[in-house]
């Protein structure tokens, strides 16, 4: 019985097996890639299934603003609600496929969708720790809504003063030896400060105010 041949072709009278690392190795001379660059396309089509799985953990409003294909929405969708290993692993191999399709653009604004709301948490974080800074320094120090004043003009300072004021106020123990107390004034305060500051400073911290903290 005699042996199926193999396909392949002759290059330099030296037959090639097709699928044999001389095949590989000639067709990427062929399409003028060597093993770098190959190493380097891999390396970005993992990224960009990565970055399709990522893409799960985006509210629904900013990935709606993406304007995906839908055959990439409900491919999404489906990994979604895939629990299984294997067929996870596969269904995130056909996003990736997906992804590749895109336009470079449309991977842009992915990235940059994902990174914004990644510094969400952060900046609300740091904007509730500038504000409790702040409200800390307004009743501790009567020079300090000067300070404020001249870094947010645009706050209410009859309010902010009268709001200061009362909250002092409120803070006098009622007896000897009993802890402060905060009344309504004192967290009036810090959402005024808080929306001041969430307009006009983005949560930065300023030099003025840690020279007086």
């Amino acid at each position: 019985m005699s042996r199926k041949p193999k396909k392949g072709y002759f290059v330099r009278g030296q037959f090639v097996a097709e699928g044999s690392a001389l095949d590989l190795e000639l067709k990427a001379e062929l399409k003028g890639t060597d093993g770098a660059s190959r190493t380097d396309m891999k390396r970005e089509s993992d990224a960009l299934q990565e970055l399709g799985e990522e893409l799960l953990t985006l509210r629904a409003d900013r990935l709606a603003q993406l304007g995906l294909p839908d055959k990439l929405t409900d491919a999404l969708a489906e990994l979604r609600r895939i629990t299984n290993f294997e067929g996870r692993r596969r269904q995130a191999q056909f996003v990736g496929k997906l992804m590749r399709k895109l336009d470079d653009d449309t991977v842009d604004q992915a990235r940059a969708a994902l990174a914004e709301q990644r510094r969400g948490p952060a900046r609300e974080a740091a904007l509730l720790h500038h504000t409790e800074q702040w409200r800390t320094v307004l009743l501790e120090d009567d020079e300090a809504l000067a300070r404020w004043m001249t870094q947010y003009p645009a706050t209410d300072a009859q309010q902010l003063r009268a709001l200061v004021r009362q909250a002092r106020k409120d803070a006098v123990p009622e007896k000897p030896g009993l802890a402060p107390r905060h009344g309504r004034a004192y967290r009036e305060i810090f959402q005024l400060l808080r929306e001041q500051l969430n307009q006009t400073d983005e949560a930065a911290p300023q030099e003025e105010e840690d020279d007086g903290a």
